[in-house]
């Protein structure tokens, strides 16, 4: 009994002494497949998902910390549909489940300038990849401000489309 707590506590300081991150290597267990969770990674970045959905990357030519990917933008764009903003794709997804997020992504309409179109050019396993990259994140920032109907001004910057 002694052998065994004294193995279990000799186990348990070294671990605390590691260089790894236990909270991160179990957030990324729990996402599921490591390699799939980076192909996401690899399809938010080229894909053109952090150019609305995370502030300041477009202006910035990508130069942002990656803790605030998908975080969603205050930046309003605004047309005949109305001002949209990017959602925080952090909260959005963040109990929603893998399933829901393939039914999402498959059946999604959404207002300029959402390219929601790019999703039928993807395959189940890059909707995946993307699902477990975004969990990987973890919930982050705050919601984008909401949609408003034409004629309806934005308070904040935005882009006119006419």
């Amino acid at each position: 009994m002694k052998r065994t707590l004294a193995i279990a506590v000799a186990a348990a300081t070294v671990g605390l002494g590691g260089s790894f991150d236990l909270a991160a290597q179990s957030q990324r267990a729990a996402a599921g497949n490591d390699a799939l969770a980076d192909h996401g990674r690899y399809l938010v970045r080229i894909a053109g998902c952090n150019d609305c959905h995370t502030p300041g990357y477009m202006a910035n030519a990508g130069k942002v910390d990656e803790k605030v990917w998908l975080t969603g933008d205050r930046l309003g764009w605004s047309g005949p549909w109305g001002t949209t903003y990017a959602v925080n794709l952090r909260l959005y997804m963040k109990d929603m489940t893998e399933a829901e997020w393939l039914n999402t992504a498959r059946n999604m309409k959404a207002r300029p300038p959402m390219p929601w179109f790019t999703f039928e050019a993807m395959s189940d396993r890059d909707l995946r990849a993307i699902y477990r990259y975004v969990k990987t994140l973890g919930p982050g920032g705050e919601p984008a401000p909401a949609y408003l109907p034409p004629g309806e001004a934005p308070k904040g910057p935005f882009v006119q489309f006419h």
